[in-house]
């Protein structure tokens, strides 16, 4: 608090200081530092700390960017209090108020030192979110105002980090959407709590666009949570040195584009990725994936990429085929090429304390370590411990092993597993990276891994690199990371969850995504049930970015154990699951998926333009009807169907046994109309209407 005496009589000045440096606004409170500056377009960049020095980890937001024009203004202003009458001679108080104007986006500190956020496009200015007003000055008018519990961050015990809580005021009538991959069913994530963490068929990727006209990026890969409640959004992260987060306004397509030009832009998709993809568990050795692959030729069916799974190899973290079964990489991947089809093969980062790599990772402190405890992350297959892609040296080490053993043998495509990572208890207090204890930074984990395969490719003069990862954090799309969905049921619950959960990262900023279609878990081919439920996914997989066909399909053969006995070294033992190629499921069935296949070969220039929009603007190729049309408000209800690309509107069958279905065709302008891309029928939009969806057929309507 600033006092001066002036003619006798007392003018207090408020508790907190506003200074311009630069381009920044920074505030100083005696309970922390804030910045304020732009970071883009209409975007702008908060954080807080209560250290002498802002923690400079950029995380996510380490892309050159452009500003708009900057105003930044500050001046005092009279703020006398209720209490300032019980204090003799006490004439008024002074406080300060500023603003940053970065294009059409204005961040406001009133003289309560409390943050709001505007748009201001030359009209009267619009509120868009401000932080919440909760404190005892607000209850006892006669309390001098004392910290701000909007934004905090508080000590934590026996760590050098503090808790960051951020506090913002709710209201009734916002949509909220993005935030990546949870396996839910609910697209606006409006009234719910969200785990900030990584885990098998969950990727945090705090990116949201609000139906108020703006985006909010969470910066921080620290374990945490968010929940967007009907009294308030509060962001936390359990250990962390700063509060950082960062805004911007607009459309939705206007958010997204400059969020990523902020996080990094996806690279030009291979013309073959947007083809078809054949994976099954598990290919046992390379006759079966060459015969797989002669087959689909044989029958003249498109086959772009098939996948090896794992446990090729003889054990985990060789990060090489085993012998026995695959005696000649080279001449598998050369027969393969013949036949126009790309061979990917699967890579883990557990490392078994029996492999070859373990001893040598361990002492050079390429693995994760042990904060709390000792022991193995994993004990699934071998007592494991992953490899820690935080470090430069280890994710140097291990492109090295993979180079030598894959990538000179002419395999460029990697299917990166274990993503997240998985560990087999998610404890996450008990680890510890290279770059800081797992609460602080689990998130980022499967950033670096994509990172690793990215930037070994690109040394290698890879025009174009491509990795299938089963988990991403904000920023894995600029290293062409493909994400799937993880090890998902084959049930209609499930499939409801995936389609809402590929939207969601495709807000998120994740545009290569795909699924296992028929789902992961379970799925007998013999079973009638089963077949609908491949043949409703395989029809929305065709409208996928990626279109991928996995899968477990037990029940297994000759097991000696039970599966989850088996270690690493007996793997050869156990039969791969039942087939799980278009031609398994019988006649009928192959009929449609067939139908599909060729569906989806004769839109790849289609789906090309698609990825070229992704890659310069940042444009996701599935999105929420509320992208495209975002001035019909109906279009911000429809959780249940999607635009694939700017053209297609996909209406996904998502119940057992229905056969038609209710879909909303937002209203065109021109007079244009929606014409069924099958049956050709048109329809004028803004209307709801039923349309017949045989087994055979997915809704999918196509602008007029």
């Amino acid at each position: 608090m600033y006092i001066f005496l002036d003619l006798g009589k007392f003018h207090f000045y408020n508790l907190f200081m506003i200074k311009k440096q630069n381009n920044k606004l920074i505030i100083e409170d005696g309970f922390g530092t804030v910045w304020i500056e732009p970071w883009g377009k209409d975007s702008v960049r908060v954080r807080m700390t209560k250290d002498r020095f802002m923690d400079k980890n950029n995380w996510a937001l380490e892309e050159n960017f452009s500003s708009s024009e900057v105003v930044i203004k500050i001046e005092d202003v009279d703020t006398t209090y209720p209490w300032a009458k019980h204090f003799d001679g006490v004439e008024k108080t002074i406080g300060q108020i500023a603003s940053l104007t970065n294009g059409k986006l204005q961040v406001q500190v009133n003289y309560e030192n409390w943050i709001s956020f505007w748009k201001v496009d030359g009209n009267e200015p619009e509120l868009l979110f401000e932080e919440q007003w909760r404190n005892r000055w607000r209850i006892d008018r006669f309390c001098v105002p004392t910290n701000n519990p909007g934004r905090e961050l508080k000590n934590n015990p026996n760590t050098f980090n503090f808790k960051a809580t951020v506090r913002f005021e709710a209201y009734d009538d916002e949509k909220i959407f993005g935030m990546g991959q949870y396996q839910d069913s609910h697209l606006d994530k409006k009234g719910g709590v969200w785990e900030l963490s990584q885990k098998n068929s969950q990727a945090s990727v705090p990116f949201m666009i609000s139906s108020r006209g703006y985006g909010f990026f969470w910066n921080n890969p620290a374990i945490g949570t968010v929940s967007f409640g009907t009294n308030g959004t509060v962001w936390t992260a359990e250990q962390t040195k700063k509060i950082d987060y960062w805004v911007t306004c607009g459309t939705p397509a206007e958010c997204e584009e400059n969020y990523t030009a902020a996080t990094g832009r996806t690279p030009m998709m291979p013309d073959f990725a947007m083809g078809f993809w054949q994976c099954k568990l598990r290919y046992k050795n390379q006759d079966e994936v060459i015969q797989v692959a002669k087959e689909y030729r044989r029958r003249g069916l498109p086959l772009d990429v098939i996948v090896i799974d794992f446990f090729h190899w003889s054990c985990q973290g060789d990060f090489k085929f085993d012998p026995e079964d695959w005696p000649d990489p080279e001449g598998m991947v050369k027969e393969l090429s013949e036949l126009n089809v790309k061979l990917m093969v699967s890579v883990w980062p557990t490392i078994d304390e029996r492999s070859e790599n373990f001893e040598e990772m361990a002492q050079n402190g390429l693995l994760i370590s042990f904060d709390k405890k000792d022991g193995f992350n994993m004990d699934w297959m071998g007592n494991t411990v992953f490899f820690d892609t935080t470090n430069p040296e280890t994710r140097k080490y291990v492109w090295e092993k993979c180079k030598e053993n894959y990538f000179k043998k002419g395999i460029q495509l990697f299917w990166l597993d274990e993503a997240e990572p998985e560990y087999g208890i998610y404890e996450f207090e008990h680890y510890k990276y290279h770059i800081g204890p797992a609460m602080e930074c689990s998130n980022i984990y499967p950033y670096y891994y994509a990172k690793a395969w990215y930037d070994g490719l690109k040394e290698e003069k890879v025009a174009q690199p491509l990795s299938l990862v089963r988990c991403a954090w904000a920023g894995s799309q600029k290293f062409g990371a493909v994400v799937w969905s993880g090890d998902v049921h084959s049930d209609f619950r499930s499939f409801r969850n995936q389609v809402q959960a590929g939207l969601s990262m495709a807000i998120a900023g994740i545009p290569w995504w795909t699924t296992d279609i028929g789902g992961f878990l379970g799925g007998d081919i013999r079973d009638e049930q089963f077949k609908e439920l491949l043949v409703r996914w395989f029809q929305w997989g065709c409208f996928c970015p990626v279109m991928r066909l996995h899968g477990e399909r037990p029940p297994f053969h000759q097991l000696e154990k039970p599966y989850h006995e088996i270690r690493g070294h007996q793997i050869k033992q156990m039969e791969s699951g039942q087939d799980n190629e278009v031609w398994s499921f019988g006649e009928d069935i192959y009929e449609i998926l067939t139908k599909y296949l060729k569906l989806r070969e004769s839109l790849r220039p289609y789906i090309k333009e698609q990825m070229k929009t992704a890659h310069e603007k940042g444009t996701p190729v599935m999105r929420p009807l509320l992208y495209d049309f975002s001035s019909d408000e109906c279009a911000w209800e429809v959780e249940d169907e999607y635009m694939f690309g700017s053209d297609y509107l996909v209406c996904p069958v998502m119940e057992a046994g229905a056969r038609e279905r209710t879909v909303y065709l937002p209203g065109l302008a021109d007079g244009k109309k929606w014409k069924d891309i099958f049956e050709g029928k048109e329809y004028d939009g803004g209307q709801c209407i039923t349309v017949p969806a045989p087994l055979e057929k997915i809704p999918v309507f196509i602008r007029g």
